[in-house]
C-alpha cells in the first residue's frame, strides 16, 4: 500500500512537470486582422508581406517560442472587424492581435480588447481617440502615429517653408480622413495660413469628377486624404481636369503600394509620413532589400508597419523571456518597448499608448524611370500633440469632420 501511495505521488509530480513543461512550449498565437477584400485590399497584401517577412527571417519564433499566425479578413468593415476578433479570441484563443488597417475599425473592436484583456498592436491603425487616449485601456498599443501626427508637420511645411495661403482640402469621408485633414487644417491656419473650401467624397465614390470640379481655382495649393484605390482616382481626375495647383496628401496618398500604379499625375505630389522608404540607415536598407527579394515590389507604410508591430511584439517577448502567459507581465513589456532598429525607429510610446518618432517630408519625383517618394525633409521625436501643450490639446474638442472649425470657407 506504502508502495501504491508514492507511486501515486511519483506519478502526480510527472504530471504536473509535464503539465508545466507543455504550457511553456505552447505556441504564441497571434490574432491578424487583414483586409484582402473591398477597396483597402492593397493595403491588406502589404500588412501581410511585412508580418510574413518578419516572421520567416526569424523561423517562426520570439524569444525561444513559436510563432502561430491567424489570419482574418475584415473587408475594411467596423462591424466585420468586431466580429473577426471575437473569433479570433474565443474560437482560436490567440494571445495578442496585430491589426486592423483602418481607423474605423479599430475604434469599433476598442471597446471589445479591453473586455476580453486582449492586447492589440496596431501598426497601420491612426485612431487619435480611443479608450487608451482616456487612459480606459492599456491594451491597445499603437506602433503608428495618429492620422494627424504626420499631417501637422506637412501642415506646418505647407505654410512655413513654402508660403502658401490658401488651401482647399478634399479627403475620404470617413475617421482617417477627417482626423488627417484636422491635423493639416489646425497646423498651417494657426502658422498663418487659410482653409478656404472643404470638400468630403465619400470612401465608395464612383467618380471624383464632380468633386473636382468644384475645387476653387484662385487657391495655393490643394491637400488630398485618400486611401486604398482612392487616391490613384483621384489623382487622376485631377491631372484630367487640367489642374496644376501642388497637391499635399497624407501617407497613403503616394504610398509605394499604389505610386507603383500611378503615372505623371502624381509628379510633384507632397505628403508627409511616418515611414520613408529611402531611409539610408542600415536597417532599412537591408529591410527594403528583403521585401524587394521576396516580393518584388517597394514597400510603402503599410509593410513597415506591420514589420515594425513584428519587431515590437518580438521585444515585448525577450523582455518576459518568452513568458507571454504572465499577461501582466507582458502588457507592461509591450508598453515598455523602446524600439531602436527596424525600418522606422526610434519609437517610443507616449504615456497615451501613442507613438513618439520622426516624421518625413516626401516628393514625387521620376527617378531611373520610376516615381518615387523622395525624402526632402525630416522632423524628429514627433508626438501626437507636435508643438501644443498635451493638457490643452486633450481638453480641446476632438478632431473630426468639423473640428477645427473652418472659419476661413469662401
Amino acid at each position: 500500500m506504502g508502495f501504491s501511495i508514492r507511486n501515486r505521488l511519483l506519478l502526480a509530480a510527472l504530471a504536473a512537470l509535464s503539465s508545466g513543461a507543455f504550457a511553456q512550449s505552447e505556441n504564441l498565437r497571434v490574432g491578424f486582422l487583414t483586409v484582402r477584400t473591398g477597396p483597402l485590399a492593397a493595403g491588406g497584401r502589404q500588412m501581410e508581406e511585412g508580418i510574413n517577412l518578419l516572421l520567416k527571417e526569424r523561423n517562426y519564433a520570439f524569444a525561444g517560442r513559436k510563432v502561430d499566425v491567424i489570419f482574418a479578413d475584415t473587408a475594411g468593415q467596423p462591424a466585420l472587424a468586431k466580429t473577426k476578433v471575437q473569433e479570433l479570441v474565443e474560437r482560436e484563443k490567440v494571445h495578442v492581435i496585430i491589426g486592423p488597417l483602418a481607423t474605423f475599425e479599430a475604434l469599433a473592436i476598442d471597446g471589445y480588447m479591453l473586455e476580453s484583456k486582449t492586447p492589440l498592436i496596431t501598426p497601420t491603425s491612426a485612431a487619435q481617440m480611443d479608450l487608451a487616449q482616456q487612459k480606459k485601456s492599456e491594451y491597445v498599443i499603437h506602433v503608428y502615429g495618429t492620422a494627424a501626427q504626420p499631417m501637422h508637420v506637412l501642415g506646418q511645411y505647407a505654410a512655413k517653408k513654402l508660403g502658401l495661403k490658401r488651401i482647399a482640402t478634399i479627403a475620404d469621408d470617413f475617421t482617417y480622413g477627417h482626423e488627417g485633414t484636422a491635423g493639416f487644417h489646425h497646423v498651417f491656419e494657426d502658422n498663418g495660413g487659410k482653409i478656404v473650401q472643404k470638400l468630403w467624397p465619400p470612401l465608395n465614390v464612383a467618380d471624383y469628377g464632380s468633386y473636382v470640379g468644384q475645387l476653387k481655382p484662385n487657391i495655393d495649393g490643394v491637400y488630398a486624404g485618400f486611401a486604398g484605390s482612392n487616391p490613384l482616382r483621384f489623382l487622376r481626375t485631377y491631372k484630367e481636369y487640367g489642374l496644376n495647383k501642388p497637391v499635399f496628401g497624407n501617407p497613403t496618398l503616394v504610398d509605394e503600394g499604389i505610386l507603383k500604379n500611378m503615372g505623371d499625375e502624381a509628379l510633384g505630389v507632397y505628403s508627409a509620413s511616418w515611414y520613408t522608404v529611402d531611409r539610408s540607415t542600415p536597417d532599412n536598407k537591408r529591410f527594403v532589400e528583403a521585401i524587394q527579394a521576396e516580393y518584388k515590389v517597394t514597400p510603402g507604410f503599410y509593410t513597415a508597419g506591420t514589420y515594425t508591430a513584428g519587431l515590437w511584439l518580438e521585444e515585448a517577448m525577450k523582455a518576459v523571456k518568452g513568458r507571454f502567459e504572465d499577461k501582466a507581465a507582458f502588457v507592461k513589456a509591450l508598453h515598455n518597448v523602446k524600439l531602436t532598429r527596424g525600418p522606422m525607429g526610434p519609437i517610443r510610446l507616449d504615456e497615451y499608448g501613442k507613438p513618439i518618432l520622426n516624421i518625413y517630408i516626401r516628393k514625387v519625383e521620376r527617378k531611373n524611370g520610376q516615381l518615387v517618394n523622395t525624402t526632402i525633409d525630416e522632423v524628429k521625436d514627433v508626438s501626437q500633440f507636435f508643438t501644443y501643450d498635451p493638457k490643452q490639446f486633450l481638453a480641446s474638442p476632438l478632431y473630426g469632420r468639423d473640428v477645427p472649425p473652418a472659419k476661413n470657407l469662401e
